[in-house]
């Protein structure tokens, strides 16, 4: 894989509304980041804390079974939703949102795409940012809350209970190795492309419509500090770094913790539920 530097913007390219990023800084708590590593860190963990990653708009557009283009594809959809009900997405929206935040936060961003649990299918949106001529992995699902700088010659191992990291060059790329949420298990996902384009991730967006883990049943998770929430289905997981812990709930209690826990707006969850 090349590390080619900042992803060239085309008329095709996806763009926010200056108001619409205004808004979604001041939410995230991060009005003005530094163009730095650190105002890089900031906005990262603030979008990990902030953003949760589910399929909740997907399982409805899916439920629905209309032709139009899953949602949350472009930048202006992703965040109008997320700011109204408190969605986030999956791998493609989530990656594309936030490699659009970062860009016009004034970042030199890119868009890659990479394999989830060591298939060589494009399965996986993710970011990297050049800062002073180093890479640095920034991606939207993993959510380890930790800017993670690829050297080539270099293995880079977070210890860290609850979000364990991984980094090993391979091949010239490299597999980052992060931590499930719902075990103290890892798994690993291995760069493949860099840089790909909007249209790249719409159109894999799409083929996921045909084969994914997040297409059958609710998928939700989101970091707090020093724990991880998941739901998958009707269980609810909590990861600390004393282990990992799951309980069954019923629908009416799943409904009011996706509000309380995981931000949703009871709107959102009315219509998942309906």
């Amino acid at each position: 894989m090349q590390f080619e530097g900042e992803e060239t913007m085309t008329k095709q390219d996806d763009l926010l509304n200056e108001n619409t990023r205004a808004r979604v800084l001041e939410r995230l708590g991060v009005s003005n980041p530094s163009r730095d590593l650190n105002g890089l860190e900031r906005l990262y963990r603030a979008w990990c804390r902030g953003v949760p990653f589910d399929n909740v708009r997907k399982r409805l557009a899916l439920r629905e079974g209309t032709p139009e283009p899953l949602p949350g594809g472009t930048a202006e959809d992703f965040f109008a939703s997320w700011l109204a009900h408190g969605t986030g997405g999956t791998c493609w929206p989530t990656s594309n949102a936030l490699y659009v935040l970062l860009r016009d936060c004034g970042f030199a961003a890119r868009r890659i795409s990479a394999c989830m649990r060591g298939t060589d299918v494009h399965n996986h949106g993710s970011i990297i940012v050049r800062l002073d001529g180093d890479d640095y992995l920034v991606d939207s699902s993993i959510l380890c809350e930790s800017v993670l700088p690829l050297r080539p010659a270099k293995r880079l191992e977070l210890d860290d209970a609850v979000h364990p990291i991984v980094v090993e060059p391979v091949d010239g790329s490299f597999c980052i190795w992060w931590g499930f949420s719902m075990s103290t298990e890892t798994l690993p996902c291995r760069l493949l492309s860099d840089p790909v384009d909007h249209r790249f991730y719409l159109e894999r967006y799409e083929v996921s419509r045909q084969m994914s883990p997040f297409n059958d049943m609710l998928y939700a998770r989101r970091n707090f500090d020093g724990r991880l929430i998941s739901y998958v289905g009707n269980t609810r997981f909590e990861k600390t770094p004393a282990g990992v812990t799951a309980r069954e709930l019923g629908q009416a209690e799943l409904a009011e913790s996706l509000v309380a826990e995981l931000g949703l707006s009871p709107a959102i969850v009315r219509e998942l539920n309906a």
